[in-house]
């Protein structure tokens, strides 16, 4: 297993081509970048915290495949134990960062994977499982962090894959021979593609026969060629080039770093293809992988709010209000929110299940749920945060103020709070509140692993709303339903 050094320096000799406001990056030198150099360092932490031993039994476990120590982040769940660690090691990662640390996505599609895969050669005879396994022993014996690339721009909504006006809308492949396929199209908001090794293309929708040339899925090193990575703008990329204290998170930076990936005609050898118009398991694997990703959130939004409240509750007591009771129920209520959320993680994790091909697959009911309350309820802490927080979140000066010759003793004198806090660390903790509970941070809680409705839609197949009418019904004493099938 590497270290966050060892991870950082594998990195820096990749041909991988990125793009930040127009400008091609030196890939040597980006983890260096000021507007990078943050997202680099959470993923790092996942590394580093492998080799801690208060935290090796969360970040580490055996391969079913080797029986080798792993980090958790490329080992295939086999139990609710598992399910369950990984809860609690995204909440004790977000602890360490207060950020997104860009390996999920990735985890969770190869573990969408390796179940779907096995459906999929059982029912069409296909040859795809082994090949999934070993690029997962790959991934296992290299230590790499692999991102997971399931959305396509989707150009005109009102228009699946194959009506679009520009098929290249949505990722489809263009060719193939006897050697592999090449494929052609892009990926949104991809988390963490920068500082990955390799990733995994999915389709992002459940798919029909005309639309067979879409459902492609595959492994791709993220420096493959004729491959483009463009970075997406954050509401504070300007402050990174400014100096510490106004990103509120210099080290670890706000949320994972997302880019725009452009595949345009890529080469993909065929022991690397694990779906290849099996239009009819696109739809699991999308499923599945959703399911898996909206675990995730009360893990990891369950730290990043922990970081949240104390921050909070420091500037509270920063500016002497930390014992007034209405702070105190503000600080309550969001503790009330943000272990709501971790509930919901937990519950779909114990509540999981085996699938055909061994591994362990969460509720995807209960997950979906509490992706569904991080929409809402991030919301509602980082509400709260703001309202304890007070006006002096949009409008303190800037770190150039407080250390400027000539102005600076202004802003040190005026913006102290309590007499034994120096005014520098007062507002060090004003732009961790700032920054943690707006612009991308809110932005990526709502749509990150799917906007609600999203979420919403799947409750009506998964609640089994008919199981609940017979039961009312039999309680009520009634025996007569009204049929409520589609009319003729």
């Amino acid at each position: 297993m590497m270290t966050g050094k060892q991870y950082i320096e594998s990195l820096r000799n990749r041909n991988i081509k990125v793009y930040l406001k127009g400008k091609l990056l030196d890939p040597k030198t980006l983890s260096e970048h000021p507007y990078l150099a943050g997202h680099f360092n959470a993923a790092a932490m996942t590394y580093d915290l492998a080799h801690d031993p208060a935290a090796e039994d969360l970040m580490t476990t055996k391969s079913h495949l080797t029986g080798k120590k792993i980090n958790r982040f490329t080992h295939i769940h086999h139990s609710v134990e598992d399910l369950v660690k990984k809860v609690k090691m995204l909440r004790m990662i977000s602890l360490k960062t207060g950020s997104c640390y860009q390996r999920c996505v990735g985890f969770d599609a190869m573990n969408a994977l390796y179940s779907t895969t096995f459906e999929m050669d059982k029912a069409l005879g296909t040859k795809s499982h082994e090949k999934l396994k070993d690029f997962i022993l790959q991934v296992q014996e290299n230590d790499w962090m692999v991102a997971g690339a399931m959305t396509d721009p989707k150009g005109d909504r009102n228009f699946g894959p194959s009506k679009q006006p520009d098929p290249d809308m949505f990722l489809h492949v263009v060719k193939q021979d006897d050697k592999g396929i090449t494929v052609r199209g892009a990926k949104m908001h991809m988390t963490g593609m920068i500082n990955s090794h390799w990733m995994i293309l999915m389709p992002t929708m459940g798919l029909g026969e005309a639309d067979k040339d879409y459902a492609v899925c595959c492994a791709v090193p993220v420096d493959a060629p004729n491959i483009i990575h463009i970075f997406g703008r954050q509401t504070n990329d300007g402050r990174k080039e400014e100096g510490e204290i106004d990103q509120g998170n210099a080290k670890f930076a706000i949320v994972g770093g997302e880019a725009l990936t452009v595949l345009d005609d890529v080469f993909v050898p065929w022991d690397k293809v694990f779906m290849c118009g099996e239009y009819q398991f696109a739809g699991m694997l999308v499923e599945r992988f959703a399911s898996y990703h909206r675990q995730n959130y009360g893990g990891c939004k369950g730290g990043v709010s922990d970081i949240v409240i104390g921050a909070a509750a420091n500037l509270a007591d920063m500016s002497g209000y930390g014992n007034a009771s209405h702070v105190k129920e503000k600080i309550s209520q969001m503790v009330h929110l943000t272990e709501t959320l971790y509930c919901c993680s937990i519950a779909c994790s114990s509540e999981g299940r085996p699938t055909a091909a061994g591994n362990y697959y969460v509720d995807p009911l209960l997950a979906n749920v509490g992706k569904h309350n991080v929409t809402s309820l991030i919301y509602e802490i980082d509400r709260l945060a703001q309202d304890i927080g007070g006006g002096i979140l949009a409008t303190t000066p800037s770190e150039s103020d407080l250390k400027s010759p000539e102005i600076g003793k202004y802003v040190d004198k005026y913006l102290r709070g309590v007499q034994s806090v120096p005014t520098e660390d007062r507002l060090r903790m004003v732009r961790l509140v700032e920054n943690m509970t707006g612009g991308t941070a809110l932005v990526e809680a709502m749509h990150g692993a799917g906007s609600p409705q999203a979420q919403k839609i799947t409750y009506p197949r998964l609640a089994n709303i008919q199981a609940k009418k017979i039961a009312a019904a039999a309680l009520a004493g009634v025996k007569n339903l009204p049929d409520t099938g589609k009319k003729k």
